[in-house]
């Protein structure tokens, strides 16, 4: 199954080569081209880590090792007591 990441990978390249290529196609000079396909293809980037970024996708797990769907119950433990700290 292709994902998000999946298109943003494609499509950096594509980017960098196609609208460079285009640009270049119109009458600008590669000089010129090859920044704008830069601008876009960073910009691509940006928006994968920045804006979108990558979550995962098993749950944290807290400092006494157990995970967030462990099952254990921390309404009866104290705040500085846990099974390391106990002795």
């Amino acid at each position: 199954m292709t994902g998000y990441y999946d298109y943003i990978l494609g499509l950096i390249p594509a980017a960098l080569i196609g609208i460079t290529f285009a640009l270049t196609l119109v009458g600008l000079p590669v000089v010129s081209a090859v920044p704008v396909g830069a601008t876009v293809a960073i910009g691509l980037m940006g928006h994968a880590m920045f804006r979108k970024g990558p979550v995962p996708e098993t749950p944290a797990i807290d400092p006494d090792g157990h995970g967030a769907g462990s099952g254990v119950d921390r309404s009866t433990q104290s705040p500085g007591l846990s099974a390391r700290n106990a002795d």
